[in-house]
């Protein structure tokens, strides 16, 4: 698998790449405004506390309290610094790992957290995609890499929503759903086993019980990506690029849905060519754009990169376990 996503994100690079004089893109850098390039990672690098404490209404703590900031944080920057140098989409497993060792939470709780906070993600990046594109008003028909743009919003908002009703209906019947594991697993030691690894899972989908906290998660779901929306819209003034809120919406959208193919480590290649089709939408020379999205790319991945490797310190976590880990 990480062979396919080093190939993959080979072939999206020279198709980013095609047409374009790397000396120019070399003096568009070099031309960006630096403060508003700055402000954008300072935004960019925002969503990423702000993932945390939106985890902390996910996810169960042992104990009567509620899980502390501290974990959340250092297991949130380990994740997406491993993200950046690992294969295969370490990095939710790292956090995982991480919160289990430092606030003790089991592994299969915190992943189900993980998975609803995804499902959260991807409604919410549905509705901020969906509303940028009524508000950008681009010609009817558009589309990104031969995909309509309706059928790209609907088909992702189809999968997130269906995958979150999948998640109320276990959270809300573990009963249930014991009682059919022990009538269809013939062997009773395993189907316990079973069972207590799906009520670990259900405690992480302890949220989605609750109708407060889903609803504090959601709108702490809305300023993650707020602040995204408007990285994007800083960094494309420090390029010089008329692009508006809305249209900052789409392209974080596209960008979204186009880094979750395979890909090498830090989604190289694959954020450059969506940025690149993205921007396409909106009449902006391919040069240009790709020389933005490297910019943006290069100094937004230095600083979790950083703040994950500090916090991987203080997580008593060794490497060589973290590449070990399941992906």
């Amino acid at each position: 698998m990480a062979g396919i996503g080093l190939l993959v994100s080979a072939l999206l690079l020279w198709w980013s790449l095609r047409g374009v004089d790397l000396g120019a893109v070399r003096a568009r850098i070099g031309e960006a405004r630096p403060l508003p390039l700055a402000a954008a990672v300072l935004l960019a690098t925002l969503m990423f506390p702000l993932r945390a404490l939106r985890w902390r209404l996910l996810l169960d703590a042992p104990g009567p309290r509620p899980l502390p900031f501290g974990p959340a944080w250092h297991a949130t920057a380990v994740g997406f610094m491993a993200n950046n140098l690992l294969p295969l989409r370490a990095g939710e497993v790292a956090r995982a790992l991480v919160v289990s060792r430092l606030a003790g939470p089991p592994v299969a709780t915190a992943l189900a957290s993980l998975a609803v906070e995804r499902l959260l993600d991807g409604l919410t990046l549905v509705l901020c995609f969906g509303l940028g594109l009524v508000a950008a008003r681009l010609p009817a028909g558009s589309s990104v890499g031969g995909v309509p743009l309706d059928r790209l919003t609907s088909g992702a908002g189809a999968l997130a929503l269906g995958a979150l009703v999948a998640g109320l209906v276990v959270a809300r019947m573990p009963d249930a759903f014991a009682r059919l594991v022990r009538r269809l697993v013939p062997a009773p030691a395993l189907a316990e086993r079973l069972v207590a690894l799906a009520t670990a899972v259900q405690a992480g989908l302890g949220a989605l019980r609750t109708p407060g906290r889903l609803a504090l998660a959601g709108a702490a779901s809305l300023a993650v990506w707020g602040a995204g929306i408007l990285s994007f819209l800083v960094a494309a003034r420090a390029f010089g690029i008329p692009l508006d809120l809305a249209g900052a919406a789409v392209l974080q959208g596209i960008v979204a849905i186009g880094v979750a193919v395979p890909s090498s480590p830090g989604y190289v290649g694959a954020f450059e060519a969506t940025i690149v089709a993205g921007l396409a939408l909106f009449a902006v020379p391919r040069e240009l754009a790709f020389s933005y999205g490297l910019a943006y790319h290069a100094t937004t991945f230095v600083p979790i990169t950083l703040l994950g490797l500090a916090s991987l310190a203080q997580s008593g976590l060794s490497w060589g376990a973290m590449r070990g880990a399941p992906a």
